[in-house]
């Protein structure tokens, strides 16, 4: 895969899709898929990707990451209660965390061989996987006390965060997690739909 080829993905894609147009996280996505495909089938998979499960995530503002990201915190505090007052005892916001995750689809995250695991279900599922996979990087990443009482601040926490231990990123270890958290579809759409609510309150206030 070539600088050429990137770089024609993503003008493409900008092209086609003026009201998005070129967002710096797009690029790891692309040369994931360009790892896999040949240029234009590559484009067309991006494009669906993009249009499917991330488009609201580029347009300007970033509302519809700004509503996952209170939406993540949601399922922290379900799924991690201690995890999840840790980071409010910080004021560690989930965006200081949480965008690279989401915007680059975990492709700047995670190592290969569980990166594809993970992309198997992200074709599958969408965004659902994402949001699971980043409950057990935080989960397990501060999950223990002995870490979370080293990690005295907000910097400290972050740096936990944007470099897990090596066992918690291993493919079968995060995938069992994943896909045996106890979160429901249910979960999810309720969730969804309590933020949503609110975003819609919040612009009508």
């Amino acid at each position: 895969m070539g600088r050429v080829e990137l770089f024609n993905v993503l003008k493409a894609y900008s092209v086609y899709n003026p009201t998005i147009g070129y967002c710096q996280a797009q690029a790891p996505i692309a040369a994931f898929l360009l790892m896999h495909l040949p240029a234009e089938e590559a484009f067309w998979c991006f494009v669906s990707v993009c249009d499917k499960y991330l488009e609201n995530y580029f347009k300007p503002g970033m509302e519809m990451l700004q509503r996952d990201a209170a939406m993540l915190m949601a399922l922290v505090k379900k799924t991690s209660p201690n995890v999840y007052r840790h980071l409010q005892k910080h004021k560690v916001e989930p965006l200081l965390f949480m965008t690279d995750w989401f915007l680059c689809a975990m492709t700047r995250t995670l190592p290969w061989d569980t990166l594809l695991r993970v992309w198997d279900c992200f074709l599958c599922e969408g965004i659902k996987i994402i949001f699971k996979v980043a409950l057990i990087i935080l989960g397990a990443s501060l999950g223990q006390r002995s870490v979370r009482r080293a990690s005295k601040g907000l910097c400290e926490t972050l740096e936990v965060l944007r470099s897990p231990p090596e066992k918690v990123l291993d493919e079968n270890f995060l995938m069992h997690h994943a896909l045996n958290l106890n979160i429901t579809r249910e979960d999810f759409e309720r969730e969804h739909q309590r933020q949503a609510e609110l975003h819609r309150k919040g612009k009508t206030s």
